[in-house]
């Protein structure tokens, strides 16, 4: 919803690709909700585990657009699990779908992205990661190397796509309540007292994310890329407040 506000309050008619694994209710109603608002909206499916969804994807975003301004790569799964438990299986689709999912996306996106530069767009790609690809967060299988593969992802081709006109960043969300999380903060103790742990005092939602990938895919980022912007309320850099006391050098 976002980008298709910034871009009609920019006099331009957003067309967008809306991906999912399968049809679902939860999408056809945003691309029912975003044509409402004079979008033009094509849902397309498929599954990033499989390596040749994301060329697939692509194509057909920019056949039903003719070309392609901006990806998002906001796919992402979790395998809970200690590391020396960890399934095989299990560690490759997290891997797949995290981070050589955003790869196949980027490079099947690529020439469309460099044509709409030198149309004179302002093309971009904004892959999402997680405090979690920022710092290491036990239990949680491969989770945490696939994120810190997808900031490190954004970088490389940042510098790789500069010449191009292509910008590329990412952005790391923290604790968000989403569908998917909303059982986690359904629970008042546990809400409370992960709330508590955020120094703005709060959980973020959806919007927060889409604002910063708002940013990155709008005009006045023209000169950003190769950044990853953590939006978490300041929660990921926070533990050196959690210590009780003061060090003092006394006198």
């Amino acid at each position: 919803m976002k980008l298709a506000r910034d871009a009609l309050a920019r006099g331009q008619t957003p067309k967008i690709a809306a991906c999912e694994v399968r049809e679902t209710d939860a999408v056809l109603a945003l691309a029912d909700e975003l044509r409402g608002l004079g979008a033009d909206v094509q849902v397309l499916t498929g599954d990033l585990s499989d390596p040749d969804v994301p060329a697939r994807l692509v194509a057909e975003a920019v056949q039903a657009f003719g070309g392609l301004d901006a990806v998002v790569g906001n796919a992402g799964i979790t395998s809970p699990a200690p590391l020396a438990e960890l399934e095989l299986e299990n560690w490759d689709r997290v891997m797949n779908i995290n981070l050589r999912g955003n790869w196949l996306l980027a490079k099947a996106a690529h020439p469309h992205l460099k044509a709409s530069a030198e149309a004179g767009g302002n093309p971009g790609f904004v892959g999402v990661a997680s405090m979690s690809g920022m710092n290491p967060h036990r239990g949680m299988g491969a989770y945490s190397m696939s994120k810190s593969g997808t900031i490190t992802l954004c970088e490389v081709l940042a510098q790789e796509w500069a010449a191009d006109g292509i910008r590329v960043n990412c952005v790391s969300p923290g604790m968000i309540r989403t569908p998917l999380t909303e059982t986690t903060y359904r629970d008042n103790a546990l809400a409370s007292a992960r709330t508590a742990l955020v120094p703005t005092g709060r959980i973020g939602v959806p919007e927060d994310i889409a604002n910063a990938i708002g940013f990155f895919l709008g005009p006045d980022s023209g000169y950003v890329t190769g950044q990853n912007m953590c939006v978490d309320g300041a929660f990921a850099s926070s533990i050196l407040s959690q210590i009780p006391g003061l060090p003092t050098s006394g006198t």
